[in-house]
């Protein structure tokens, strides 16, 4: 009886695959900024001046230059190549919005601690997109999502 049992024991504990440590990550905050035509998201470090500018800028179009999204991440055990993704959707152009992805690849070395990174809609390209009305930010090492944040309409 006590062979028996110990075989049925060897038995699974030979049958379970072993599994690799996955990656985790999270993105921790998503700050979105409207830039000015000098390329500033404030005139001043002060949290509040920062506040300020930005709502003087979303009531004064012309004033803009780009978007960027100021994005805070983290990971620890990643196996692939890390990136950090962006997808924006806009005013409605016919039936269907605009859509665009934003993306960065992360250095190799940026793993197991805070980090924040940004991407940029500027140019033509921000011109041309018109307003955003919903943007999901997500963390990906190589072909697993392990992280992401959106807004409130997406």
């Amino acid at each position: 009886m006590r062979r028996l049992f110990l075989l049925i024991i060897a038995t699974l504990v030979c049958a379970v695959p072993f599994s690799a440590a996955a990656a985790t990550g999270r993105v921790v905050k998503v700050l979105p900024h409207f830039l000015d035509l000098k390329g500033r998201h404030s005139l001043s470090p002060s949290l509040y001046d920062r506040d300020a500018y930005q709502a003087q800028l979303r009531k004064n179009p012309g004033q803009r230059s780009g978007l960027r999204f100021d994005v805070h991440w983290r990971a620890s055990g990643a196996s692939g190549k890390l990136i950090l993704r962006a997808e924006l959707r806009g005013t409605a152009q016919g039936t269907q919005p605009r859509q665009t992805t934003l993306e960065t690849e992360l250095a190799a070395g940026k793993t197991s601690a805070n980090h924040w990174n940004s991407l940029l809609l500027g140019g033509e390209d921000f011109k041309n997109f018109g307003e955003v009305t919903a943007w999901r930010v997500t963390l990906w090492d190589g072909e697993q999502l392990v992280g992401e944040q959106k807004s409130f309409l997406w």
